[in-house]
């Protein structure tokens, strides 16, 4: 139990600890130091561009959360990473993809998990369940959200209003929603799957690893799952023009999981989501880590950007 809440614990704090540029053995990154934003705190941006990069070209939009742990371990809290670049650029050599930039979008520390918590389902609760979650503590000892309010559509509007044109300007990309991805895992799994349903206009595909449907840690007597499950019955985006994948281990947190994801898909498969546009796995053994997530993310970025 410990292991893996402090996975949740140091992230919060590796926002200002881990700032020196990441290194990557394929293309380059370009970072923008503190975004401005007026929904948002500031936070770094890593855009990772590949080998290559040209203006006339156009390139598919891959935005990740939790920038800071996606390219180069020996920069992050626990010396683990995505390795993204890595499999990013195999994957364009192999041709098995179209050509692609990935957005690292830095979490905003202590406020991770607020910004990160599907705002609408959490308001659906009642208010005295709402005051109880935001009472909720790890086994640590340490609060759930500490102190901060749900703030996620903050978060998004952030992401569609101000990151998204950004980008659209400053680098040769294709805008359309086939060709604008988002992807996360644990929260950044719950904000994936919000962000599609919230945004269909704007995202075509959502790639949800070791989605963290509990929302808090407990199971126990605990209401959030629900609130979510009934959100996608009325939010899922059309399955004719979208893509989803979904994915957990059976190890660590992963272990909380499985039953929550058979209820999701289910929801997932009534909408009229079939194999052409869907995909969901279990990987047994494998735990809640950069390690686990790095292992299979060829799989989804395959699946959700296949030329």
């Amino acid at each position: 139990m410990k292991g893996y809440l402090l996975f949740f614990y140091v992230l919060f704090f590796s926002f200002d600890v881990f700032a020196q540029d990441p290194r990557v053995s394929s293309g380059h990154i370009e970072r923008v130091k503190s975004f401005s934003s007026a929904y948002v705190e500031a936070r770094n941006v890593d855009i990772w561009l590949p080998e290559g990069y040209s203006r006339k070209k156009k390139y598919t939009v891959l935005y990740m959360h939790d920038g800071q742990m996606l390219y180069d371990s020996t920069t992050t809290w626990n010396k683990k990473a995505w390795e993204a670049d890595d499999v990013a650029a195999e994957l364009m050599k192999e041709k098995k993809v179209k050509d692609f930039i990935i957005v690292g979008i830095w979490n905003g520390g202590p406020k991770r998990h607020a910004e990160y918590f599907p705002q609408k389902p959490f308001e659906s609760l009642p208010q005295s369940v709402q005051d109880t979650l935001y009472g909720a503590n790890r086994s640590n000892g340490d609060g759930v959200f500490k102190g901060n309010k749900v703030q996620s559509d903050k978060y998004l509007l952030f992401l569609v209003k101000e990151l998204k044109p950004y980008i659209d300007k400053k680098y040769s990309t294709r805008k359309d929603p086939v060709n604008t991805i988002i992807a996360g895992s644990s929260m950044g799994g719950l904000i994936s799957m919000y962000a599609i349903c919230e945004y269909p206009e704007v995202f075509g595909g959502a790639a949800c690893m070791s989605t963290h449907w509990p929302g808090i840690f407990m199971m126990k007597d605990n209401p959030v799952p629900e609130s979510f499950f009934t959100y996608l019955e009325s939010h899922l985006p059309d399955p004719k023009t979208h893509k989803l994948y979904f994915d957990h281990g059976t190890a660590t947190l992963d272990a909380m999981y499985p039953p929550l994801q058979i209820r999701a898909d289910e929801i997932i498969k009534s909408k009229g989501y079939d194999a052409s546009n869907w995909m969901t796995k279990v990987f047994p053994g494998e735990d809640h880590s950069e390690t686990a997530w790095h292992k299979r993310l060829q799989i989804p970025l395959e699946f959700l950007l296949k030329k």
